[in-house]
């Protein structure tokens, strides 16, 4: 099955980046000697600026100097309450380097293409796009109905359900789980044809537009692998998607989305206020953004 095509998302690489073929924005690797630092968790040779391992996401133990942080201009500054705010958003390149810093200089700040700053430039962004809120340590986020969302990145091999209708994201593909509904029988006796197969709990339809779908496949209740290369469902042309990306399954009368260990990550739509923690990764508009408190 071959996914929609189209241009990746700035801040996720495909799979070649991994394999050593150096992406568009890499520092340049001839004629110039650039400070490095390698990861003490895989080996990763970062450049001495970053705070986080580009491969691995490890911090890196080298990175004492913290990076500058960007002031938005006056005339871009974000919509929010006064205070003094602690939360820092650093947008990450496609090979996990950073591409600049914002700082929210509030407890409750809405940012949007209409912030500037880092958000500028991406027209899939709404001009106010989602909330941020702090108080002490706890930060929250919510999605200000942005026309294209706003989603978590899954913590490798930890499940998180997924609700009837909710959509997720992996490599360029848009997701949505839609659940079957038993049809009963008429008073005679007799099954309406089109009813649910016994087996299955539902399907999953690719996004293809604004409300609309395009190819749904069945979800029985062994659950579904999804990856370009194995797997159940495959998106063969989508060099975003790892070989074996997540894992559908159906437990507790529940589906179950489990990201393993995919290069790029696996995306949940927020739909609610939602708790966010130094170190998680949000995807808005065509953007990843690292959060650090």
């Amino acid at each position: 099955m071959v996914g929609p095509s189209g241009a990746g998302p700035a801040g996720v690489s495909p799979d070649a980046v991994n394999a050593g073929v150096s992406p568009v924005g890499a520092p340049p690797t001839t004629g110039l000697t650039v400070a490095s630092s390698a990861c003490t968790q895989c080996g990763h040779v970062n450049l001495a600026t970053n705070l986080f391992c580009g491969s691995c996401g490890f911090r890196l133990a080298s990175s004492a100097a913290k990076v500058p942080t960007a002031k938005p201009p006056s005339l871009s500054a974000p919509i929010g309450g006064a205070g003094a705010g602690t939360v820092v958003l650093t947008a990450l390149r496609a090979d996990g380097t950073e591409s600049g810093t914002f700082a929210l200089p509030g407890t409750t700040v809405t940012v949007g293409r209409e912030t500037g700053a880092i958000f500028a430039g991406d027209s899939y962004l709404s001009p106010r796009h989602a909330t941020f809120t702090q108080q002490g340590q706890h930060v929250t986020i919510k999605d200000e109905a942005s026309l294209n969302g706003v989603y978590k990145k899954l913590v490798r091999d930890v499940p998180v359900e997924v609700r009837p209708n909710d959509m997720f994201r992996i490599g360029q593909e848009i997701i949505k789980f839609e659940p079957l509904v038993n049809v009963e029988p008429s008073p005679d006796g007799v099954e309406h044809l089109g009813s649910p197969a016994k087996g299955y709990v539902g399907r999953i339809a690719l996004v293809i537009g604004r409300e609309v779908t395009g190819n749904a496949f069945p979800i029985p209740e062994s659950g579904v692998h999804l990856g370009r290369e194995r797997g159940d469902v495959l998106f063969p042309e989508d060099g975003y998607v790892s070989g074996l990306h997540c894992r559908l399954s159906w437990e507790g009368g529940r589906l179950l989305l489990t990201d393993l260990g995919s290069s790029n990550g696996s995306f949940m739509r927020l739909y609610a206020e939602t708790d966010v923690k130094t170190g998680d990764v949000l995807l808005m508009g065509q953007q990843l953004f690292r959060v650090a408190i």
